[in-house]
C-alpha cells in the first residue's frame, strides 16, 4: 500500500508538471458563447486523476507544427462511459507497476478543419521529417492518415501508452529543434517517457499499424498489453494505429461535436 501511495504521489507530481508546461496564457479561455459539451461528457481528471495526461494538440509538438484550432486547455475529455472505462483499466495497471497516458481525447470540428486545410497545403512540411518521411504529403487522405471526419469528436476516442512507473516527465519539445524519424531506434526519437511501442505517437507510418510483423520483441509485448487491457473495458484498437482505442458501445455513435477543450466545456458535469 506504501509503494502505491507513493506511485499515486508521483503521478500527481507529473500532472503537475505537465499542466504547468502546457498552460495557455489567461487569454486563450473558452468564450462565453461557445457550444458546451452534453452532460454525459466529463473531464477525465475528475474521474481518475492518477492518468497521466500530455495533451500533445496544444503545444507546436503536432505534425503541423503548431497548437490545433479548438484546443485551449490541456484537459482530456470524454463521455462519462469511456471515461470510467479508463479508470478500470488505470487501478489494474497501477498494480502492475504502470500508468496510462493519454495524448489526445475528444477532439472538435474545428481541430479536424484544421487537419484538412494543412494537409492541402502541400508547401507546409515542416514537421515532415518526424512525423511523416516516407509519406508524400499529397498522399495523406488517399492513404487515410487525414480525413474530414474523426471519431475523437464523437468523444469516446482516445489516443494513449503506456509509462512505467514512476512516470517522470517528458521533456519539453523545443520550436526549431532537430527533428528525428519517429519510427527511428527509442534512444534516437524524440523521448517520450512511454514504453517502447516502436514508433512515437502519431507516426505516419505502416510501422504504426498495431500486429505490424516489423515490430518484435518488447515492443510488440507492450502494444499488446495496451491493446489487451483495454479490450478488457470495452476499448477497440484501430489496426492502423497502435495508440488509438474507441469505448464501445458509443453514446454518440453518429454525431460530431465542436465544442472547444477547456474546463468550461464540462463545467459542473
Amino acid at each position: 500500500m506504501t509503494g502505491m501511495r507513493t506511485a499515486l504521489r508521483a503521478l500527481a507530481a507529473t500532472a503537475a508538471a505537465l499542466l504547468a508546461v502546457t498552460a495557455l496564457s489567461p487569454t486563450a479561455l473558452a468564450r462565453p458563447s461557445e457550444p458546451r459539451a452534453p452532460e454525459e461528457f466529463v473531464s477525465l481528471r475528475s474521474v481518475d486523476p492518477t492518468i497521466v495526461q500530455e495533451m500533445r494538440y496544444i503545444t507546436a509538438h503536432t505534425f503541423m507544427g503548431e497548437r490545433v484550432d479548438g484546443y485551449l486547455q490541456p484537459v482530456c475529455v470524454l463521455t462519462r462511459p469511456a471515461a470510467r472505462a479508463l479508470h478500470l483499466a488505470q487501478r489494474t495497471l497501477l498494480r502492475q507497476g504502470y500508468t496510462l497516458k493519454v495524448y489526445d481525447c475528444y477532439r472538435p470540428q474545428r481541430a479536424v478543419d484544421h487537419f484538412v486545410r494543412w494537409a492541402k497545403d502541400l508547401d507546409d512540411q515542416s514537421m515532415k521529417e518526424e512525423f511523416y518521411p516516407r509519406v508524400d504529403k499529397s498522399r495523406l487522405f488517399e492513404d487515410g492518415y487525414i480525413a474530414e471526419k474523426s471519431g475523437h469528436s464523437r468523444g469516446s476516442t482516445v489516443d494513449l501508452t503506456l509509462v512505467r512507473l514512476p512516470a517522470l516527465p517528458t521533456r519539453p519539445y523545443r520550436p526549431g529543434e532537430r527533428l528525428t524519424p519517429c519510427f527511428a531506434p527509442r534512444g534516437e526519437r524524440f523521448r517520450d517517457n512511454s514504453v517502447d511501442m516502436g514508433t512515437g505517437y502519431d507516426c505516419f507510418d505502416t510501422l504504426s499499424h498495431t500486429d505490424d510483423p516489423r515490430i518484435v520483441g518488447a515492443q510488440r509485448a507492450n502494444r499488446q498489453f495496451l491493446k489487451r487491457t483495454l479490450a478488457e473495458v470495452g476499448f477497440v484498437n484501430l489496426p492502423e494505429e497502435w495508440w488509438h482505442f474507441t469505448y464501445r458501445p458509443e453514446p454518440f455513435p453518429d454525431t460530431y461535436f465542436d465544442f472547444p477543450v477547456h474546463r468550461r466545456s464540462v463545467a459542473g458535469h
